[in-house]
């Protein structure tokens, strides 16, 4: 691996605007753009994050004139802003101030030429409006893109720093799609950058909620002593959605819900549930202890321990569902998983003993993305001459997406004069305490990229210990003599029957969707 120089630069206190900078986005005339990274950018600009002197330059193979893209993208932010989710009316004052900061460069992605054409547009950028020589480069393409994109502003010494000048590169997930070619793309990725220079983009890691998580267990001293082997008797992690395959059935027949969701997503969900507490809130202490954890996963037995699924024709929301061999562009005999459900433990301290419950899928009940963390049920000695029978174990649970908030569900006495004990729901939402300002999920991490924040982003070993945890399962599934079987669950329901195996056997159940 080449050694490449990085030079350390400080970063910018949160809640300040970010320095000058020019963004480059490869892929803008994409959808990514337009609908997510735009109106992000817009966010940032209406609360006066972004950089005072800044410049968007749009990158992609589409021939278009600079005014054609300002249209292309006008367009997408005032539909952003009219849609009945989104709370406040356009400002048009900043929207058109960002607006005019933004042109268009058509080049192939492979060409040397577009570099150099890139090149002398930094320079007229960094004239025109004062950006000065610091650049984020978006990679808003395919994966297939990634190296090769970096490869050339290598060669172009565009990703080259030096003191008072910052090179950033972005790369949208996936991160390859085994162990070896993640190996293979950092490597390459490092050819040319040093690693603090490379930002893993996860979006998932942008949402409020899950950044709350640390927060809600190193900042509240009622729940970090009880965060621990002696008094959680499982954890459980869901990421379901309601919809399917949709129109994306050639990446998902290449990929499944295993590679899509696993190594990134939900793994980062099992890093914060599970991390120690960090030496301090910097981007290293944090990003050390979320990856002890995914080198703390024992190895994961495929046969027992997983279970693979995929929809089949069923009813949601009292409409008939197609199932995943039905949908458009999927092979008749396609053996693609939808849903994946697994067991797995931490081998620490903390958490020997305790399994982690992980399902994530597609046209499933709900959609609902929440951490379960299932205290262990006090004993029954105290009230073995009363009327309660059992004794049903407290829970908390962290809503991440939609309703995001926490709810905490515990014993309380029923009025009358029998000792019996009815289950009591403390809910909190958001919505009800903070307003919630109208966001992609993107802001955040695009301003902390800018700042040079890296806490929310993966780090190369992260990735590559997510991907050695699901890689005996790929390899399982892939083998045509272990013959692993393929459930199947209707559409609008809470998985395959199969996948409540995992927990029955000790007497453990799936919290329900719905």
């Amino acid at each position: 691996m080449v050694q490449v120089t990085h030079i350390e630069h400080e970063a910018i206190p949160h809640g300040q605007r970010a320095p000058a900078c020019t963004m480059v986005i490869f892929g803008a005339a994409g959808d990514l753009t337009k609908r997510l990274l735009i109106p992000a950018l817009y966010n940032l600009a209406r609360t006066d994050l972004l950089p005072e002197n800044f410049a968007l330059i749009g990158v992609d193979r589409l021939e278009m004139t600079n005014e054609a893209f300002r249209q292309h993208l006008d367009d997408a932010v005032r539909a952003f802003a009219s849609d009945k989710h989104y709370s406040q009316a356009l400002d048009e004052t900043h929207w058109g101030e960002l607006l005019q900061r933004i042109s268009y460069l058509p080049g192939d992605f492979g060409a040397a030429e577009t570099y150099q054409h890139l090149q002398e547009r930094l320079t007229q950028e960094s004239v025109e409006h004062g950006t000065g020589d610091n650049a984020v480069f978006y990679l808003a393409v395919a994966a297939r893109f990634f190296g090769g994109i970096v490869d050339q502003l290598g060669a172009a010494g565009l990703v080259t720093e030096a003191p008072g000048r910052w090179r950033r590169v972005v790369v949208e997930k996936p991160f390859g799609h085994d162990v070896e070619s993640a190996k293979a793309l950092n490597a390459q990725l490092r050819r040319n950058l040093a690693e603090p220079q490379i930002y893993r983009m996860d979006h998932f890691l942008g949402k409020e909620t899950v950044q709350n998580i640390m927060l809600m267990r190193f900042a509240n001293s009622i729940f970090e002593p009880l965060w621990n082997r002696d008094h959680i008797d499982h954890v459980q992690i869901t990421v379901a959605e309601t919809v399917g395959v949709e129109s994306r059935a050639g990446f998902y027949e290449t990929t499944g819900a295993l590679r899509d969701m696993v190594p990134n997503h939900v793994f980062q969900l099992l890093a914060l549930t599970a991390m120690e507490p960090p030496a301090s809130f910097s981007a290293d202490a944090i990003r050390n202890e979320k990856t002890k954890v995914l080198n703390a996963v024992h190895p994961v037995n495929a046969a027992t321990d997983t279970v693979r699924g995929q929809y089949n024709v069923g009813q949601h929301d009292g409409h008939l569902h197609n199932g995943y061999r039905e949908e458009a562009g999927v092979a008749a005999l396609s053996m693609t998983e939808t849903y994946v459900g697994m067991k797995l433990g931490v081998d620490n301290w903390r958490w020997s003993g305790v399994p982690f419950y992980l399902r994530t899928g597609k046209a499933m009940a709900k959609r609902c993305s929440e951490i379960l963390i299932q205290f262990k049920r006090p004993p029954l000695s105290l009230f073995r001459d009363t009327a309660t029978e059992a004794l049903t174990p407290n829970a908390l649970v962290l809503k991440l997406q939609p309703d995001e908030g926490a709810a905490l569900m515990f014993g309380a006495k029923i009025p009358g004069p029998n000792i019996s004990i009815g289950q009591v729901h403390m809910d909190f939402h958001y919505k009800d305490y903070f307003q919630n300002a109208p966001s992609t999920g993107y802001e955040t991490l695009i301003y902390d990229c800018m700042i040079g924040d890296a806490t929310l982003f993966q780090r190369s070993d992260s990735v590559i210990a997510g991907w050695r945890i699901v890689q005996p399962l790929l390899d399982f599934w892939a083998d045509a003599d272990a013959k692993a079987p393929l459930a199947s669950y209707p559409a609008g329901s809470d998985g395959p029957a199969e996948a409540d195996a995992l927990l029955q056997d000790s007497g453990r159940s799936w919290k329900r969707l719905v």
